[in-house]
């Protein structure tokens, strides 16, 4: 498509996911922005990005989705430089009350996905001796919480993923960070928290994708594998 980065962001939604592809794209990159649902995926394009922004709907607990998917981009877009994943399913409940189905959906979504991904990218981006991964996560991939069982698990995985894929392809040259959202996101679902809890409260999405973009733009010699970002008045 161009001689510019390539950035490939799944799990794309209304909140952060639409922010990292504006990000991304205001950035000059060419984006491809991926999620499940190929309707939902086509009323999120954001405006004013041009021929930048593209949308792929892909599942990524299909293997062979997600390879398609790189494949696709790759040869409209260009190799991938910049490679984010954002997916996640929750569904709150106690121990005594998750069913194993539902168990399995939000594991397969939360971590199996990231997995899938990360070792699609990490295919295109080792030949080259380049690129970032970059994996979102949460308060729950540190602590998990009473009846957060079914998103505690998949962050724990995640980050465990991120950890061991950033020892082992850090020296090849690729940056592997996870990023953990300790806080939460304002959006049309949480924006009422903000009369409540006052401003500020809320992580805004545009400035957790400038954070994302940072990482990718870190120098070698001062790479993070680990950021954490919350709101300056939030407790931890």
């Amino acid at each position: 498509m161009s001689d510019s980065e390539t950035a490939v962001v799944v799990g794309v939604g209304p909140g952060l996911g639409l922010a990292l592809v504006r990000a991304f794209a205001g950035a000059g990159m060419a984006v491809a922005m991926a999620a499940r649902d190929e309707d939902r995926l086509a009323a999120l394009e954001p405006a004013g990005t041009g021929d930048r922004v593209r949308t792929y709907p892909c599942d990524s607990t299909d293997q062979g989705a997600v390879t398609t998917l790189f494949e696709q981009a790759a040869a409209e877009l260009g190799e991938p430089d910049l490679v984010v994943y954002n997916a996640g399913a929750f569904q709150p409940g106690g121990i005594l009350d998750i069913a194993a189905e539902e168990f399995e959906r939000c594991w397969k979504v939360g971590c199996l996905g990231g997995f899938l991904v990360g070792q699609a990218a990490a295919r295109h981006m080792v030949p080259r001796g380049a690129g970032t991964i970059l994996f979102t996560g949460a308060t729950a991939a540190l602590r998990g919480s009473a009846r957060f069982a079914n998103l505690a698990v998949p962050k724990f995985g995640l980050r465990a993923l991120a950890q061991s894929m950033a020892r082992e392809l850090g020296p090849q040259g690729i940056h592997v960070a996870h990023v953990v959202i300790d806080g939460q996101i304002d959006s049309e679902r949480s924006h009422h928290l903000l009369e409540e809890r006052g401003p500020d409260s809320l992580l805004a999405p545009d400035d957790i994708a400038g954070s994302y973009l940072h990482l990718h733009r870190q120098a070698k010699s001062a790479w993070t594998q680990e950021l954490d970002l919350r709101p300056w008045v939030e407790r931890f």
